[in-house]
């Protein structure tokens, strides 16, 4: 079968909050955006179980029923979907070239919204029970858990501020870090260990997150005397770090030490022009849907922009 070739004015590459609302941007700016969806499309909020923070949701809304009401307004203003993934870039001259196994597309612009996943433990019980009290984002989920026990996993700043936040419902969080010391910022420690509802189990690993229907504990092992013993909790935080998805984009665009794709000043542009990064492949401070969404809708305006007055490619919408 003969590769498919295109030309458009913008290929989004990703299709999560900010991927989507890229794509309504974009699509009401008469751009007619070409959004690769991928195996993943919708982002971390498929895995997510109910949505009780993303402003107009008074009784919330699932993650999946949010991602796919974003799609239909992106559709609603003809923007097309193709539910392929990226399989390379090339950005070195323009217009650009994305690769899908079956496409080669030609485009004037480029948005990526591949995201971020979180790192996960990848013990027995845990793709299970995540989103029924295995999370891997505190203020996405701390409220549900009012007067509850908490696990909160790793060792790291990030995994200290989540059982910092988690204390202000849960009545007692535990961290569980495979080490006698902390990665974390000293700060962060102190903070930490100043908090009455915070307490530690050093050296330890998890094995099993246990629970039928939702979290009920952990199966946990002690990795200097081997002893296995068993804690009981209603959630379990996974705070061992995120990657973001850029390894399509490495040599091409200005990264972090990290992997994070870096933005000129308070804009989405990327250090090559008419490449621009929007959502968690950028942001790994706040990672949110609501803010992801908000960079992508800057990354629509600031393609739009950087469109006007250029030469359209040869057949390109």
């Amino acid at each position: 079968m003969a590769m498919q070739e295109e030309s458009r004015r913008v290929v989004i590459v990703g299709a999560g909050p900010a991927g989507l609302t890229a794509a309504v941007y974009a699509a009401r700016a008469n751009l007619h955006p070409l959004v690769l969806e991928g195996v993943r499309a919708g982002g971390q909020l498929m895995l997510t179980t109910e949505v009780e923070n993303y402003p107009g949701f008074v009784d919330g809304i699932l993650g999946p029923e949010l991602m796919g009401r974003m799609r239909k307004q992106a559709a609603r203003f003809e923007a097309e979907f193709v539910s392929e993934d990226a399989v390379s870039v090339d950005l070195s001259a323009e217009p650009f070239e994305v690769r899908t196994a079956d496409r080669l597309l030609r485009t004037d612009a480029v948005i990526v919204a591949t995201g971020a996943v979180a790192r996960m433990l990848e013990v027995p019980g845990e793709d299970r029970l995540l989103g029924h009290g295995v999370s891997t984002c505190a203020t996405c989920d701390g409220f549900f858990f009012r007067g509850k026990e908490l696990l909160v996993v790793g060792g790291g700043d990030s995994a200290l501020e989540e059982a910092i936040f988690l204390t202000k419902f849960a009545t007692k969080v535990t961290v569980v870090h495979r080490r006698r010391t902390l990665r974390a910022s000293k700060i962060m420690q102190d903070r930490a260990f100043a908090n009455p509802k915070i307490e530690w189990m050093w050296d330890t690993g998890v094995d099993e997150i246990l629970g039928d229907g939702s979290v009920s504990g952990a199966r946990l092992r002690n990795v200097v005397s081997g002893e296995v013993g068993e804690a009981h909790a209603d959630g379990v935080f996974v705070a061992i770090g995120h990657e973001p998805q850029t390894a399509l984009f490495k040599g091409q665009l200005e990264m972090d030490d990290l992997g994070y794709i870096k933005v000129q000043g308070d804009t989405t542009e990327t250090s090559v022009p008419g490449v621009f990064a929007a959502g968690d492949v950028v942001d790994h401070r706040y990672r949110q849907a609501i803010t992801a969404a908000g960079l992508g809708s800057m990354a629509a305006i600031d393609a739009e922009r950087y469109l006007e007055g250029r030469p359209i490619t040869e057949h390109a919408w």
